[in-house]
């Protein structure tokens, strides 16, 4: 029985490998690494992150994003964008070197078992470990309007399907939403001859500044301080101070989790939007259907006229909701033994563990506990230093308070506890 089996192999799980590999804890990590950056962001897509905020995390600091592109005599210069598949690369390469052993089979279920987890591999076998941690991502939490929900996977599609546009080539796509994959996603579906228009709800559309000089005089750095999140005191907090952030009232966190940082383009896209991309403002889906190849989309504006317009395929880029009914992968048991805030998601400790002694949680899910962050890779290193501390502390007291060997005692006893040892 593994000490620690993480779930998931992007961003947030290798980061939390990492630091547990460090800290001596016997750990089996499921999934291909990097999975959603290399099969659902279509290529030409960048991060809206600076490079000095967007690397995964280890404890000695070693795999840093400006050293594997160092290495390759790459730039990562701040106020440059970083190509999607730069960093899925440099995600392959920091798997290599701080997480050894990574598994690329999938989990296709976890339950409790005595004395911890166990999940099912999509192989049919069975893991067992005492402690697990969720780091599944964004992929589980997609949000379709529900005002799309009679159209077929051919009339509809999440911007997150899409590793590739090319099939949209020469036809007419309708994109919903007004962030950065919307403007994105239209950007990149002109370029390549699709006529593409977005549909936004808001009466005007939000981008991003240039960022300033990462090196600025004091005063204006005092006044507005660069963070992994944008500038401003406020976005420093939201970036540097999670823990703090926890300790608002859950109302408050709630709120913040929900509306900070929210949908905007950046800077750098907005000059391959406005001049080819028709923008529809202020108008909300109804409903939809098929109306013979085509679909049909009927609108209501701000002053409630109705509109109908035609289109051959609908990319619904509208976001991801965190909820506990789409924690899918767990046991049905298990799930409902998760107590869940107002607004849907798991209720998340200090140290990320959930109401279920032993069960860890990480990235989009915890934003409601631990802030914005918790949306972006800026979020990994202060999860994974915080979240391996719980599951070390989840160890020696044992998930139903009897005493579990500390690692180095199990150590000191002689088993096996080599990283990636079979159980």
């Amino acid at each position: 029985m593994y000490d620690l089996l993480v779930v998931g192999a992007g961003p947030y799980g290798l980061s939390i490998a990492s630091h547990a590999a460090a800290a001596g804890l016997s750990l089996r990590v499921l999934g291909r690494p990097m999975a959603s950056w290399r099969d659902h962001m279509p290529r030409g897509m960048f991060l809206k992150s600076e490079p000095w905020a967007s690397s995964l995390s280890d404890p000695q600091g070693r795999w840093r994003l400006e050293t594997y592109c160092a290495g390759r005599g790459v730039a990562a210069r701040h106020g440059e964008p970083v190509p999607v598949e730069l960093f899925a690369s440099y995600g392959l390469w920091f798997a290599r070197n701080a997480v050894p052993g990574v598994d690329e089979r999938m989990a296709v279920r976890v339950r409790a078992c005595p004395g911890g987890f166990e999940a099912l591999v999509d192989d049919g076998e069975v893991l067992r470990a005492r402690t697990v941690v969720l780091a599944v991502g964004v992929m589980p939490f997609a949000e379709v309007p529900a005002a799309l929900d009679g159209l077929g996977p051919e009339q509809v599609s999440h911007s997150s399907d899409h590793s590739s546009l090319s099939r949209f080539r020469g036809r007419d796509v309708t994109v919903i939403g007004g962030g950065q994959a919307a403007l994105e996603t239209a950007a990149l579906l002109c370029e390549q001859g699709t006529r593409a228009r977005v549909l936004v709800r808001a009466d005007r559309l939000r981008w991003n500044d240039e960022p300033p000089a990462r090196e600025r005089p004091w005063y204006r750095s005092a006044r507005a301080p660069h963070s992994g999140l944008g500038c401003g005191w406020r976005n420093w907090f939201y970036a540097e101070r999670p823990g703090l952030f926890r300790r608002l009232p859950e109302p408050t966190r709630a709120r913040i989790a929900a509306t900070a940082l929210g949908p905007a383009g950046a800077w750098w896209v907005r000059d391959r939007v406005e001049p080819v991309v028709e923008v529809m403002l202020g108008h909300e889906v109804t409903s939809a259907y098929a109306s013979g190849i085509d679909v049909r989309l009927e609108t209501v504006d701000r002053d409630g006229t109705p509109m109908c317009l035609e289109t051959d395929h609908v990319i619904a880029a509208t976001g991801f909701r965190a909820r506990r009914e789409r924690l899918g992968l767990l046991d049905d048991d298990l799930r409902v033994r998760l107590a869940a805030g107002p607004d849907g998601p798991p209720e998340i400790g200090r140290d990320f563990e959930s109401s279920v002694p032993g069960l860890f949680m990480a990235g989009l899910i915890t934003a409601s506990a631990f802030g914005p962050a918790m949306r972006f890779v800026q979020g990994a290193g202060f999860t994974a230093d915080m979240l391996v501390r719980g599951v070390r502390r989840r160890l020696r007291t044992g998930p139903a308070g009897g005493r579990v060997p500390a690692p180095g005692e199990r150590r000191r006893q002689g088993p096996d506890l080599r990283l990636g040892a079979r159980r």
